[in-house]
């Protein structure tokens, strides 16, 4: 047994081994067990540490010091990174849907597009309000919107439906705030500025080709009726008169461009006040702050909505965001776990021996993980722990790495199937069998993924 076990610690085909098995348990307890993806991850977090020699006091510290611990040094570490990030983010999107933002959005691109164009206009809708509004969130608060729009136009609700799920699902995939590209930026220690920059290069052709074009042609074939009783998990907005449009547009772009400008200021700017304060107000938890406080006061305060409502659509918005948390924070720890045994360094290395690009190699472990096991965010921070030892030794650039976490992101929505949350979700809300479901969303999904890792790697492959 000691022979074996000195075997799996050492050897590359054993850490490997291990790794494997650390993986099949974690999909284990969650496919099988049903137990909850933060807890699993903990499980097979500790299992493979203790198996893999990590000793007690390394894994838990003592009574009397924890701070040094992997357990509590893998949750702190992304954590610290991402919490300020994703709370704020949930926030906006919370007051930008209570003040009927969404709706006016909606209404003016209808306008643009004109009625023939409504599908188009709803992806664009889904594409902007996804970058403040998480995915599922959007879904039940836009979800009236396509009923009208189906009910309108007389004709099936996926050819609606689609294109706005399109547009969210890449925001959510593939931009901050949202808790995936965050979370392996953390990981990779690249900026949230490129990460914009390449998720919109990569993201915008994906949205395109899996939303519109694809979108439009399956969802005029497949016929949904709209249902019968239309049903909304949110809490009405305000009877107020809606927002004027220019006002949505700052509130939803203003912590982009300020981000985009510490980016680019730090790059390009000589030192002085101009470039400290451009990094300063470009800090994504202070331009998301400068953010939150703005649309407090455009879209609230100033139309007559009360400081307590808002306190209340925030703390309500808020709610969701604690699984988010511990699903990232546990991922991280497992991580940690791999690199601390040496597995993440074992996969790296035989991936590159095997002759598979970097990029690829974190392609196809990220489709792997979502298709075994559904969640995108436990597939991004699992494929991104395997991966931080190689690209910590490496010597890539910023744009370099953001195409990584890109082609990450890319592989955790591929082929969403009736193990992903996700799934039932739009089944439900778009009146879709099973069977048309997975004919409409998971190949749009799968179109999505496609398109946005075929751009990463041309991308990755001109600046390298």
């Amino acid at each position: 047994m000691a022979t074996f076990l000195e075997w799996l610690r050492h050897d590359t085909l054993g850490l490997l081994l291990l790794a494997a098995v650390g993986i099949a348990l974690l999909l284990t307890l969650i496919i099988k067990s049903k137990i909850e993806p933060f807890i699993a991850l903990v499980i097979s977090g500790v299992l493979v540490a203790l198996v893999g020699g990590v000793s007690l006091t390394d894994l838990v510290g003592t009574p009397v010091k924890t701070s040094d611990a992997l357990i509590e040094k893998g949750f702190a570490g992304i954590l610290g990174h991402i919490t300020l990030i994703i709370g704020l983010g949930t926030v906006l999107g919370a007051i930008l849907e209570h003040s009927g933002g969404a709706q006016v959005l909606l209404e003016k691109l209808i306008k643009i597009f004109g009625e023939k164009g409504t599908p188009i206009a709803m992806g664009v809708t889904g594409f902007l309000l996804g970058i403040p509004i998480f995915f599922d969130i959007g879904i039940f608060v836009l979800a009236p919107l396509v009923y009208v729009a189906a009910i309108r136009g007389g004709r099936s609700l996926a050819l609606y439906a689609l294109p706005l799920l399109a547009g969210l699902s890449v925001t959510h995939a593939f931009l901050p705030p949202h808790p995936g590209p965050v979370a392996a930026a953390g990981f990779f220690g690249v900026s949230l500025g490129w990460i914009i920059v390449m998720g919109l290069a990569c993201g915008i052709p994906a949205w395109f080709a899996s939303g519109i074009l694809w979108g439009r042609w399956i969802g005029a074939r497949v016929q949904v009726e709209v249902p019968g009783e239309h049903r909304r998990n949110t809490k009405e907005g305000s009877e107020l008169p809606a927002p004027a449009l220019g006002t949505v547009l700052v509130s939803i772009g203003l912590p982009m461009l300020l981000i985009l400008g510490a980016t680019f200021g730090n790059l390009w700017l000589p030192e002085g006040w101009l470039k400290n304060l451009l990094v300063f107000t470009g800090n994504p938890a202070i331009a998301l702050t400068l953010a939150v406080l703005l649309a407090m006061w455009l879209l609230g305060t100033r139309r007559g909505i009360t400081t307590a409502e808002l306190s209340t659509v925030t703390s309500e918005s808020l709610r969701p965001v604690g699984m988010i948390l511990l699903v990232v924070g546990a991922g991280a720890f497992f991580g940690a776990v791999l690199a601390a045994t040496g597995v993440g360094k074992a996969v790296a290395d035989s991936l590159s021996q095997a002759g598979l690009p970097l990029i690829l190699s974190a392609y196809v472990i990220s489709c792997g993980m979502r298709i075994a096991q559904g969640s995108a965010t436990v597939a991004i921070v699992t494929t991104s722990g395997i991966l931080a030892p190689t690209l910590a030794a490496g010597n890539f650039s910023q744009p370099q790495l953001a195409l990584i976490v890109i082609a990450i992101s890319s592989g955790s929505i591929i082929a969403s199937h009736v193990n992903d949350g996700g799934f039932w979700i739009i089944a439900k809300y778009f009146n879709m069998s099973v069977k048309d479901t997975l004919k409409t969303w998971t190949v749009l999904e799968t179109v999505l993924s496609v398109v946005g890792f075929g751009v990463a790697a041309t991308l990755f492959a001109i600046i390298s």
